[in-house]
């Protein structure tokens, strides 16, 4: 992922949506201009971004961003895609936080004027920490930065989930639970069972990811903990950042209703799956960033609430992401770039870390 061709991910072009929203902008705000279209070329592998600029007279909305669902012809890698969920978390949390989250502009629910449903939002300028290459890797702006920006850079993007956490009112967030019994986590959990079922699909299922979720039985939580907001993606490369201050929490899609440690958890192991990605190939990378101690102490030092269960949940995020994973790599089959191996675990970049994980060998 790290060093060969980025995967496809849509087959729109950019010019062809910009020439269409301008159609659609002109019902909204007559005679604006849509100029610039272009997409991001570093991260995201779900949703479609399209950044474009208007020209009109009577808009104070200049640079914007649109949030496209995905095209269905690109294999999408989640079942479905739920724009309005997306826009109404977005407003809420803008609401109800300090949280520099994009404000949101139009919400369109009729597919037919792009293809699928969006909303577009103001668009923050600075820079994102990449996926592609990682910003693990030397050569970007974050491996150059100094220890002392690398580490004002952790402090404000720890302090994103604690602020979001304490101040999003809990029960706000309750319609983001999956349908189902039990608790908020069991049914989270539960959703990632029928998502994993989902991509297997007819295709032969992974023996590594069931005997992670089994796994995840043994490690279950006695005491889960109360629910709160979470952010979902919650990981440096869905942030803009000016300088290394956060000007712009982005990727709302996999927000959800579930305790604290969900989101820490996937912050931890997203980190680590570039750290580890970048190690494989021989360089350093950041040892020393977003450390798991690191991020629980400040966590509990914010908030009063010390991170509890966390191998649970970093086993849980590594999980999840091996999902996605398995999804992308049958979508690259899909489209020629891969072939299907045998055992279906190869498919997961981070099968080694993710089988270190289930034997309690990892951390």
């Amino acid at each position: 992922m790290a060093t060969a061709p980025r995967p496809r991910t849509s087959t729109r072009e950019p010019e062809e949506l910009g020439r269409r929203l301008a159609a659609w902008l002109d019902t909204r705000l007559p005679g604006a201009r849509v100029t610039n279209p272009s997409v991001p070329g570093s991260n995201g592998m779900s949703s479609e971004t399209l950044l474009f600029d208007i020209e009109h007279p009577d808009t104070p909305l200049r640079a914007c961003a649109l949030r496209l669902a995905a095209d269905p012809a690109a294999y999408t890698v989640f079942p479905a895609y739920d724009m309005p969920r997306q826009h109404r978390v977005m407003s809420l949390v803008a609401e109800h936080t300090d949280l520099p989250v994009p404000r949101v502009q139009w919400l369109e629910e009729d597919p037919g004027p792009l293809g699928a449903p969006f909303f577009v939002m103001a668009r923050a300028e600075g820079r994102v920490p990449p996926d592609v290459m990682p910003y693990t890797y030397e050569g970007n702006w974050l491996h150059a930065a100094t220890d002392a920006e690398r580490a004002a850079l952790q402090e404000a993007s720890v302090a994103l989930l604690a602020r979001l956490h304490d101040q999003f009112p809990a029960g706000e967030a309750a319609f983001l639970l999956p349908e189902g019994e039990g608790t908020p986590l069991r049914r989270h959990v539960e959703a990632q069972r029928a998502y994993y079922a989902w991509v297997v699909g007819g295709l032969a299922p992974s023996p590594l990811i069931e005997r992670a979720f089994a796994r995840l039985e043994e490690l279950w939580p006695a005491d889960e903990g109360p629910a709160v907001l979470n952010w979902g993606d919650a990981r440096i490369g869905n942030v803009v950042y000016d300088g290394f201050t956060p000007v712009a929490v982005l990727d709302w899609e996999m927000a959800a209703y579930a305790p604290r440690e969900v989101d820490l958890g996937w912050t931890v192991y997203l980190h680590r799956f570039f750290q580890d990605l970048t190690v494989g190939f021989g360089q350093p990378g950041l040892p020393d960033f977003l450390r798991r101690e690191d991020i629980e102490r400040r966590y509990a030092e914010l908030t009063g609430h010390t991170p509890r269960d966390m191998e649970f949940h970093t086993l849980y995020a590594a999980l999840r992401h091996g999902i996605v994973m398995l999804r992308i790599a049958y979508r690259q089959a899909h489209f020629g770039e891969v072939e299907i191996p045998a055992d279906p675990d190869g498919l997961i970049l981070h099968h080694a870390s993710l089988d270190a994980m289930v034997r309690g060998a990892y951390w």
